[in-house]
């Protein structure tokens, strides 16, 4: 069966990004890309909700979902649209800006769901920010990514990914030449997958608690994607960066399944 194809299609300048992205990694790293969308969900409107844990994160994830054939547009920091060169491209390419901390942060939400009813893809951090936990698990979320899912309806997959810390540090732009040198070298492996959708159904818009606990269902799906990705590092990451600090006060608790 045919898949249906989204009626947003990307500007020329994002697809030409995303080939580049699968060039950058591809000489940098070892991708590795698994999992897949489901074909009823190709080509329309959908919620891919990844885990932070790099600066580097964005282009790893624009080069797996390049390999997937999908083109989300990316819901990211109001930090990178104020920057001259870079503000300009991801204002041309479609992305949504996110002020994080201001009142600017309802319309991101409001762009972002624009984008959904269009039939665009979304990718988005529940986490917020690149996650300081000790063992490099998911954090607890922000509810952004669950109100928007509650309020268009549209299916959330969870991406996970790892070993992109072992190519950019946390501080870049400081240590960039030194992380990129490292990696000319030792070209690490990089891992994505696409995980199963996140069983949101049963949860309503508007009823008391029902944003958080589709957070709690989104990071637990992260968790549980991103597990087998890193089998031989259950605690901790075997790379340690240095300059990255530590913050267990948005630690996730994973919710039992229930019985």
């Amino acid at each position: 069966m045919e898949a249906v194809h989204s009626p947003w299609r990307p500007p020329l300048i994002w697809r030409v990004a995303l080939l580049l992205a699968r060039v950058v990694v591809g000489m940098l790293a070892r991708l590795e890309v698994t999992g897949d969308l489901p074909a009823r969900m190709r080509g329309g409107a959908l919620i891919l909700a990844a885990n932070h844990i790099s600066p580097f994160d964005p282009i790893v994830l624009a080069a797996a979902c390049r390999a997937r054939r999908v083109a989300p547009r990316i819901m990211a920091t109001g930090g990178l649209f104020r920057a001259p060169l870079i503000g300009a491209a991801m204002r041309r390419a479609g992305h949504i800006r996110v002020d994080r901390g201001t009142s600017g942060v309802h319309r991101a939400l409001d762009d972002a769901a624009a984008a959904v009813a269009a039939g665009a893809p979304i990718l988005v951090y529940p986490e917020g920010r690149i996650g300081l936990d000790p063992g490099m698990w998911p954090e607890r979320g922000k509810t952004g990514a669950a109100r928007l899912a509650l309020a268009c309806g549209a299916p959330v997959i969870p991406v996970a990914q790892w070993g992109s810390h072992e190519v950019l540090p946390y501080q870049t732009p400081k240590g960039l030449l030194g992380g990129i040198a490292r990696a000319l070298v030792r070209r690490p492996t990089v891992r994505v997958h696409f995980g199963d959708p996140v069983e949101l159904t049963d949860l309503t818009r508007g009823t008391p608690g029902a944003a958080r606990r589709a957070t709690d269902r989104i990071i637990d799906a992260i968790t549980d994607t991103l597990a087998p990705l890193r089998p031989d590092e259950p605690d901790r990451p075997r790379h340690v960066d240095p300059g990255r600090p530590v913050d267990l006060s948005r630690a996730h608790r994973r919710r039992p399944a229930a019985g």
